[in-house]
């Protein structure tokens, strides 16, 4: 019987399930969206909403006690000047999981985890990525337009 044993354990060790939720908490802190397994994202959501109720707090032990947890500096700023601030007026609740499809290898579900309300920094995200696209999509096109204009020149000669 499981009785009062809370949690899942993925398949992992103690040490090796801290560090993959460590790490699954900071992804979703700082790109607002991450790809992951439905078990994995089931897992992490309650340590997220903790994180963004730290940052709600604002004061200086609640900011330790999410630099003892996330893994980055960067992280850790974000959460307290970004992400935090978003969900001033809400009572919890701040992820989406959005399941969508199977992965390859061995048909495990897979699942959006975001936060609330980052809908407008990831369309800004989207847009800067096709821009990025188009220009190195330009600069191949005009690359293969040269050496097509110097092939038949060196052929003839």
């Amino acid at each position: 019987m499981r009785h009062r044993n809370a949690g899942t354990k993925l398949g992992r060790n103690t040490s090796h399930r801290r560090a993959l939720l460590r790490n699954l908490v900071t992804s979703v802190i700082i790109e607002d969206r991450v790809e992951t397994t439905v078990a994995k994202a089931k897992a992490v959501r309650p340590l997220v909403e903790k994180m963004i109720t730290l940052g709600k707090k604002g004061d200086l032990h609640s900011r330790r006690q999410a630099l003892s947890f996330l893994m980055t500096d960067a992280s850790v700023d974000r959460l307290f000047d970004t992400v935090a601030p978003r969900y001033g007026d809400r009572q919890g609740g701040y992820l989406r999981i959005v399941r969508t499809g199977f992965q390859k290898g061995d048909g495990a579900e897979k699942a959006f985890i975001e936060l609330l309300g980052a809908e407008k920094q990831l369309e800004v995200k989207r847009q800067k990525r096709d821009e990025v696209k188009a220009k190195k999509r330009a600069e191949l096109e005009k690359q293969l337009e040269e050496s097509k204009k110097e092939e038949p020149g060196e052929q003839a000669a």
